[in-house]
């Protein structure tokens, strides 16, 4: 059943009139006091360039209006994704990724150079990069003064567009992929670690079982969930030629705090990567982005804590497949709002835009 939700929309950051007006794969998070945090990759020039940055933006009016962007990283890397939780209080953390000079050296340069009519400029520039800041991988990052200040970047051993969870017991879980930290001869595994010092340090937990027939590089990106039971319910993007035709996302749980999984099983949607929250009413709201026609936001209910997802809302349309990562906070009158990024009227690029809808 889709139902078309009852929804305002605007916009966090559009830059119209800049060549480096792309913004990308955002996250939203609200901490003790009410002030919500919205992340991107911005100041880009197209999904794929080597100019990304981690952009902060905050909200006092629960999203009506934003400010400014703010420049968290600048790294000789493309700074991609951007996820954000909060810690407590004005504390908050970080997460984003960046592809080693090699990709882009390799699978991307003739797109890059494309773009950039001819040879030679930045990617050229990749050659002088220091060694030990040519590698990438996936960081962290935590403020204490709600994004003023920032401490030390931590590499981590996975990552996921939303970043890990708070757990109620106060440590962090992170469910995502591993990558670049091993030798190229292991494979990017689904995986989830903990942390019990505010992502300076993290314990692998266990691996996510994929289904026979399946290799790795089906499985991406993916969410989790701690229900009050202590289940942890994990959504992961899945694609390609062993999955089918749809871009869409498969499920596992976990009852042991993360140690060991079932194996991944597919919700038959068309749409992803997910993100999870779960509603004070105690529905379970499950956000993805869909590209295949009809084009748009789109988000699935449980009011059964996963067992079943019987609800879709279309959250927002749009007009080309370039679009969501969605991602969700309830705000104090018990509606939603969810950040994602799509073009914004007829804009050249993508930009961050917000819904605000309701159950």
């Amino acid at each position: 059943m889709e139902i078309t939700a009852k929804a305002i929309h605007g916009a966090v950051y559009h830059n119209p009139n800049s060549f480096f007006g792309y913004c990308g794969w955002p996250s939203v998070c609200k901490d003790d006091e009410g002030t919500l945090y919205a992340v991107c990759s911005g100041f880009r020039a197209a999904h794929i360039c080597p100019f990304g940055k981690t952009v902060l933006f905050k909200s006092w009016d629960e999203g009506k209006t934003w400010s400014i962007p703010m420049v968290i990283n600048d790294t000789f890397l493309d700074d991609r994704d951007a996820g954000i939780i909060s810690l407590g209080g004005k504390k908050i953390l970080v997460t984003w990724f960046t592809h080693p000079v090699e990709v882009y050296r390799t699978r991307y340069d003739g797109y890059i150079r494309n773009a950039w009519g001819g040879s030679g400029g930045v990617l050229d520039m990749y050659d002088t990069i220091p060694e030990g800041q040519r590698d990438g991988g996936s960081y962290v990052r935590v403020s204490e003064d709600g994004g003023m200040t920032w401490g030390e970047t931590v590499k981590v051993p996975v990552s996921a567009p939303h970043g890990p969870i708070l757990r109620r017991d106060g440590s962090l879980l992170y469910l995502g992929k591993e990558m670049y930290t091993h030798s190229r001869d292991l494979p990017d595994i689904v995986a989830a670690y903990e942390s019990r010092d505010d992502g300076k340090t993290w314990t692998k937990l266990g691996d996510v079982p994929k289904p026979e027939g399946t290799v790795w590089n089906n499985f991406h990106e993916p969410h989790v969930i701690e229900l009050e039971s202590g289940r942890l319910i994990g959504m992961i993007r899945a694609e390609g030629k062993e999955i089918g035709p749809n871009f869409t996302v498969y499920h596992s749980v976990s009852d042991d705090g993360g140690k060991t999984w079932t194996e991944m099983v597919g919700l038959g949607i068309s749409g992803s990567p997910p993100h999870l929250l779960q509603h004070s009413s105690g529905a379970l709201v499950m956000v993805f982005g869909r590209r295949q026609l009809p084009f748009g936001e789109r988000a699935l209910i449980s009011r059964d804590n996963g067992e079943t997802w019987t609800e879709e809302y279309i959250i927002n349309g749009a007009d080309s497949s370039d679009i969501g990562y969605p991602c969700s906070v309830e705000l104090s009158d018990g509606s939603i709002l969810t950040v994602y990024y799509q073009h914004f009227g007829n804009d050249k690029y993508p930009s961050v835009l917000w819904s605000r809808w309701e159950l």
